[in-house]
C-alpha cells in the first residue's frame, strides 16, 4: 500500500482519542488562535494527574501541585568532558550509553535525594548572618488574575517561563532548605463580566461586541439620539478587593507571592486603585531592551516615547524597590530576573548598601557594538552592577556583559567579574535546566503516549520533523522553512516522504504584536503555500503550520512522534524546548538539530548545531539526521539525556543560590577602610597651631582632580587653587604637591603659588616652597635604560590604536587611556612581561602598572622616600617640629607614600608615660617622627579598596572640601 495514500486517508479521517484539537488535516490557517485550548508546558493538567481528576478531586486552583517526583535534584553527577574528547565513535558510543543507562533510576531516584541544608549552606561563611529567606523578583506572578468583584479572584496558570515557575516552585517547597518569597506584578487584570441570572436579559447591547458588521445594535432614544455609553477611565479596584487578592497570593500553598500594584500615585489611594494602560510598564522593556538584546535595532526617532517608556520603566523599578524593602530583613537573599527589573539591583544597592543581591538575566545579551546603540546604556549597565553576582544562560553572553562595562563605563573588568565603585561584581554562567523528573512523568502518560500512536499511524511511512516556537522574528520559523524548502530542492528522495509539523504560539512581547503582519505572520504563511504548492500534492502536504496554543498532551505527544527536532532560532536565551525533547526521545533517540544561536547550544553540545543563516548547511544536516545510524542516535541521545537529567532546574537555582553564597563570604573577609573623620582630623590641625609643623602631601591625578581620558586635560580648578594658596599662606603650614607628572606640567598649573612644594616625577626632582630652581635627585644614575625602553613602547604604540608615550626626564610612559579597552589592557600585560624579562633583568628600574598606563623609573625613586625625606627634613630643622600630617593619594604609587609614614609612626604615649620623666619614657615617646593620631593617611576612593591608609573619602571634591575646610580654619 502506498505509505502516501495511507497517511493521506489517515490524516482526512476522524481523530480519535482527543486530538481532534489539534487537527492536522484542515488547512493550518483555519484553525482560530482564540480556541487554543492551553498553553504547552504550563497547563493545569501539566500539574494535576489525571487520575485525581478521574477519582473525583477537586482541581486545584494554585498554579502548581504536588507529585512525589517534582522538583527534586537528580543526583546525577557532572558530566566528564574528557568521556568523549579525543576519542574514536565507537568508544564515545560506549561512553554515552555508560553515562544515559541509569536514569530512570536517576529520576526515580531524584525525590528521595537529601537536599544541601540550611546549616551547610551557612557553614560557607558564618559571618553573612543568613536568615534563610529568599526574596525572588520577577516581573509577573505566575499567575493570570481575573477580578470578579467582591468575590475571590480567580488564578489560572501564565503561559510561559515555565522553568522559571518550576524553579520557585522547588524553592518554595519543602524539599529546599529557603524560606521563599515572590515579589512580582499582577500582571495586566481586564475588566470583571457581569454576572446574571441565565434568564434575566441585557439591559442593554451597546456594551457588546457585534456578530458582525450588519448586526451592530444601533439603540435610540425618545428623542432619536443615540445612547453614548459611559467612558471607562481605567479599571477600578476597591481597596477590600486587593487586599483580598494580597491575602490569596501570600497563603498559596505552593508559591508565597506579594504582588505589586503599579499605577500612577494619583490613581492611588486608601480607598484602591485605578488602573490605566497598564501595558505601558512592560513596553521600554519589550520595545527597547527585548529587541535590543535579540539583536534588532529601531530607526532613530525623536525620542519623545522613549522618554515617556523609560518613565513609566524607572517608576516600576522603583515601586518593586519599594515592596522589597517593605518585606526585606538584614540576611535576606534578593534573586531578581531578567531585563524587566534591570535597574533594581542598583536601587536596592543605593538604599540598602549591604543587602545580598543576585540578578539573572534569561535572555541573551548583546555585544557592545550593539548596546552602545542604546540612549539608556549606562542606566542599564549601572543598574545590574548593584548586584552582587550576575548570572547569564551562556559564556557568550557573560563575556559581552564585562566587554560592555569596560567600553561604555570604563570599569576594569575581565571574565569572572567587573570593578565597580570599588567593589568586584562576580560574573557566572548557570544555564538553566527543566524539571526533568516531572517531564520524564507527564510525556509518557497513557494519554499522551495514545495521542503519540495517533500520530505515528497518520504518518506511518514517513519521517516527522517538528518545530514549536513562539511566532516571533527572533524564532526563526522564517529560516526553518526556507531551509526545509531548500533540503526538498536538494533531495529530492525525501520528497513526500518527510512532513514538517511546525507550531507556532502567538507571541506575548508587545514590540512583535507591533509589527507589520507581513513581516512575521504573512512571510511564513507564503512560505508554508509556497512549499506545499511546489512539493505537495491532493493527498499530502509536506508542512503542516498551526499557529495556536496546544494542549500538554498534545505538546508531547509531537516531542515524541518527532524523528527530528529542528530549532532554528536566530537568537535565543535558554529554548527549554531542545530539553524536553531530549527527554521525550529517551526510547526512540530521535536527533536534535540546534541552532548555535540558541542559548542551549553551549550545553548541549552532542546535539546537531547549525546556522540557521546557511539554508544550504541546515538542509545537509536534516538528511545528515535522517541517515543517521541507529547506534549513532542512540549515543547521542543517551548523552544528551545524561546531561538533561543531571542539570536540572533545582540544580541550576541551587547552584546559582549557593554561587552567590560563596561571594558573599569572599567579599565579607575584605576589611573596609574607615572614612575620614573630620572632627579628629579638626582636632589635631587645631592642636598643632600652637607652634608645632603641619605637613600636606596631596597627589595629583585622582586626588586634586578627577581622572580624564585626556591627561593634558586634568586641569585644576578655581576651587583648588583658591583652597592651595590659602593652606599655603599659613607659615606653620608646609604644602607639597607629589606627583608622577613632570616639573613642565605642575609649574605651569601651579608653580605661580609660590609657597608649594613640588615633586614631580614619582620624587625624582623637587622644588622646594618660595624657590624656581628644580633639584635632580637622579643626575648620577645612569639613564641609558630609556632607550630601549622607548623602543618597547614605540612597538607596542604602533600595534594600539589611540595609546601614546610620554617622555619625562628620569621616567617613561605608556598610557592606553584613548585606547580600545580590551585591547589596552591585553597588550599592556604583553608589554610589562616584556619589560620585565629584559629591561628589568640588565638595568635597576621598576615596570609598575598604574591606571591604564605603564610606566618604567629607577627603583630608587618612590613617593615612599620623598614622603621621608620631608618628615626628617622639617623636624631636623629648627624647633619646630611636626605635629600634623595628612596625606592624600588615589593610586598605587601613593601607597609608598603610606608605607613610609606608617613606618615613621608610632603609637601616642599613655597618660602614665607622659607624666614619667624618666629616660626611658622620653626615648619611648621619640622613638617615632610621628604619633599614629598626629598622621592622617588618605586614600581616595571605596572603602573596599586595599590600601595601607588608614582612612578614605570617596572621590576628589571630598579632598578639595576638606582642603577647603582646613584652610579656613587656618586663615582664622
Amino acid at each position: 500500500m502506498d505509505p502516501t495514500a495511507a497517511g493521506s486517508d489517515n490524516a482526512r479521517g476522524e481523530l480519535p482519542n482527543g486530538l481532534a484539537s489539534l487537527d492536522l488535516t484542515q488547512p493550518a490557517s483555519a484553525i482560530p488562535a482564540d480556541e487554543v485550548p492551553v498553553t504547552p508546558g504550563i497547563t493545569k493538567e501539566a500539574y494535576e494527574s489525571e487520575a485525581a481528576e478521574q477519582n473525583g478531586d477537586a482541581l486545584r486552583t494554585d498554579y502548581f501541585s504536588r507529585h512525589q517526583a517534582d522538583h527534586a535534584m537528580a543526583p546525577s553527577p557532572a558530566l566528564n568532558p574528557s568521556a568523549f574528547e579525543g576519542q574514536p565513535f565507537e568508544k564515545q558510543l560506549e561512553t554515552g550509553v555508560r553515562e544515559g543507562v541509569d536514569y530512570l533510576r536517576r529520576v526515580s531516584e531524584a525525590a528521595l535525594h537529601p537536599s544541601e541544608s540550611l546549616s551547610d549552606i551557612r557553614a560557607i561563611c558564618p559571618d553573612l548572618s543568613l536568615t534563610g529567606n529568599i526574596i525572588s523578583a520577577t516581573f509577573n506572578i505566575p499567575h493570570t488574575v481575573k477580578y470578579r468583584k467582591g468575590a475571590d479572584w480567580e488564578l489560572s496558570p501564565r503561559r510561559g517561563q515555565s522553568a522559571l515557575f518550576d524553579a520557585f516552585s522547588y524553592l518554595s517547597s519543602d524539599e529546599s532548605p529557603w524560606n521563599h518569597t515572590v515579589v512580582a506584578w499582577t500582571g495586566e487584570i481586564e475588566e470583571p463580566e457581569e454576572l446574571s441570572p441565565p434568564t434575566t436579559p441585557p439591559a442593554t447591547t451597546v456594551h457588546l461586541a457585534a456578530l458582525n458588521a450588519l448586526s451592530k445594535p444601533i439603540p435610540l432614544s425618545s428623542q432619536d439620539r443615540p445612547i453614548t455609553p459611559p467612558t471607562s477611565d481605567g479599571l477600578w479596584i476597591p481597596k477590600e478587593d486587593m487586599l483580598r487578592l494580597e491575602n490569596q497570593l501570600l497563603h498559596n500553598n505552593r508559591i508565597k507571592t506579594v504582588p505589586v500594584w503599579l499605577a500612577d500615585d494619583a490613581d492611588l489611594s486608601d480607598e484602591g486603585i485605578r488602573l490605566k494602560d497598564q501595558a505601558r510598564w512592560r513596553r521600554y522593556a519589550e520595545h527597547e531592551l527585548y529587541t535590543l538584546f535579540h539583536y534588532k535595532q529601531h530607526e532613530p526617532t525623536n525620542g519623545r516615547a522613549e522618554r515617556a517608556q523609560w518613565a513609566d520603566y524607572f517608576r516600576m523599578n522603583q515601586k518593586f524597590a519599594n515592596k522589597i524593602l517593605e518585606v526585606y530583613k538584614p540576611g535576606d537573599i534578593v534573586v531578581i530576573h531578567d531585563y524587566n527589573l534591570i535597574l533594581l539591583p542598583g536601587m536596592l544597592r543605593q538604599r540598602a548598601p549591604h543587602m545580598y543581591i543576585s540578578f539573572f538575566l534569561h535572555s541573551p545579551f548583546p555585544s557592545s557594538e550593539f548596546l552602545r546603540c542604546l540612549p539608556r546604556r549606562k542606566e542599564v549597565l549601572e543598574g545590574v552592577l548593584g548586584a552582587n553576582l550576575v548570572g547569564f544562560q551562556s559564556f557568550s553572553f557573560s563575556r559581552h556583559f564585562t566587554s560592555c562595562c569596560g567600553r561604555v563605563l570604563k570599569f576594569p573588568s575581565d571574565s569572572s567579574g567587573v570593578d565597580a565603585y570599588g567593589s568586584r561584581v562576580e560574573v557566572g554562567v548557570f544555564p538553566i535546566g527543566i524539571d526533568a523528573a516531572k517531564v520524564a512523568k507527564l510525556a509518557y502518560t497513557d494519554s499522551v503516549t495514545e495521542k503519540y500512536k495517533t500520530l505515528k499511524a497518520m504518518y506511518a511511512g514517513k519521517k516527522i520533523i517538528v518545530g514549536r516556537d513562539r511566532l516571533d522574528t527572533v524564532r526563526g520559523v522564517a529560516q526553518k522553512l526556507m531551509a526545509f524548502e531548500r533540503f526538498l530542492e536538494l533531495y529530492p528522495e525525501w520528497r513526500d516522504k518527510v512532513v514538517l509539523i511546525q507550531v507556532t504560539s502567538p507571541t506575548n512581547i508587545e514590540e512583535e504584536k507591533d509589527e507589520p503582519e507581513d513581516k512575521i505572520s504573512s512571510r511564513v504563511n507564503e512560505l508554508v503555500m509556497k512549499i506545499n504548492g511546489t512539493y505537495g500534492s491532493i493527498g499530502f502536504s509536506p508542512v503542516l503550520h498551526y499557529p495556536q496554543y496546544v494542549s500538554q498532551d498534545e505538546y508531547f505527544a509531537l516531542l515524541r512522534a518527532a524523528d527530528i527536532g529542528l530549532i532554528t532560532s536566530v537568537r535565543d536565551g535558554m529554548n527549554t524546548t531542545a530539553l524536553e525533547y531530549v527527554i521525550c526521545q529517551r526510547q526512540t533517540a530521535g536527533p536534535l538539530i540546534l541552532s548555535e544561536f540558541s542559548g542551549t547550544a553551549g550545553t548541549l553540545r552532542d546535539a546537531i548545531h547549525i546556522n540557521p543563516w546557511d539554508l544550504t548547511g541546515v538542509a545537509m544536516q536534516i538528511n545528515n539526521a535522517l541517515v543517521m545510524p541507529q547506534d549513532k542516535r542512540q549515543a547521542m541521545e543517551q548523552s544528551l539525556l545524561a546531561h538533561v537529567t543531571a542539570k536540572n532546574v533545582q540544580y541550576w537555582i541551587a547552584g546559582f543560590l549557593r554561587r552567590l553564597v560563596t561571594v558573599l563570604g569572599s567579599r565579607k573577609s575584605l576589611t573596609a577602610t574607615p572614612l575620614l573623620d573630620r572632627s579628629a582630623l579638626l582636632r589635631q590641625y587645631r592642636a598643632a597651631a600652637a607652634g608645632g609643623k603641619r605637613l600636606f602631601m596631596f597627589d595629583y591625578d585622582g586626588t586634586l582632580t578627577p581622572i580624564v581620558r585626556e591627561p593634558s586635560a586634568a586641569v585644576p580648578s578655581e576651587r583648588v587653587i583658591a583652597s592651595l594658596k590659602a593652606l599655603a599662606a599659613d607659615p606653620s603650614n608646609a604644602v607639597w604637591i607629589i606627583s608622577g607628572r613632570d616639573q613642565d606640567f605642575l609649574t605651569h598649573h601651579l608653580g605661580h603659588i609660590t609657597q608649594l612644594g613640588f615633586s614631580a616625577e614619582h620624587g625624582s626632582f623637587m622644588r622646594n616652597p618660595g624657590e624656581t630652581e628644580w633639584v635632580n635627585l637622579a643626575e648620577k644614575f645612569d639613564m641609558g635604560w630609556q632607550k630601549e625602553v622607548l623602543e618597547v613602547f614605540q612597538k607596542y604604540t604602533d600595534r594600539v590604536p589611540g595609546s601614546f608615550i610620554e617622555q619625562k626626564r628620569c621616567a617613561l610612559t605608556w598610557h592606553y587611556r584613548l585606547a580600545d579597552p580590551e585591547q589596552g589592557v591585553h597588550m599592556a600585560h604583553e608589554c610589562h612581561k616584556e619589560l620585565e624579562t629584559t629591561v628589568g633583568r640588565r638595568w635597576e628600574v621598576e615596570v609598575m602598572a598604574g591606571k591604564a598606563n605603564l610606566e618604567v623609573r629607577p627603583t630608587f625613586i618612590n613617593k615612599g622616600e620623598i614622603a621621608k625625606r620631608l618628615v626628617t627634613t622639617y623636624n631636623s630643622n629648627g624647633a619646630e617640629k611636626v605635629e600634623f600630617v595628612l596625606c592624600l593619594g588615589d593610586d598605587f604609587t601613593d601607597e609608598d607614600m603610606f608605607r613610609a609614614l606608617n613606618s615613621l609612626s608610632s603609637p601616642p604615649p599613655t597618660a602614665a608615660a607622659a607624666s614619667d620623666s624618666s629616660k626611658e619614657a622620653t626615648l619611648a615617646a621619640s622613638a617615632g617622627e610621628l604619633t599614629t593620631d598626629q598622621c592622617f593617611t588618605v586614600t581616595v576612593g571605596p572603602s573596599t579598596k586595599a590600601t595601607l591608609a588608614r582612612w578614605h573619602l570617596l572621590e576628589p571634591e571630598d579632598v578639595i572640601e576638606c582642603v577647603a575646610l582646613l584652610a579656613g580654619i587656618g586663615d582664622s
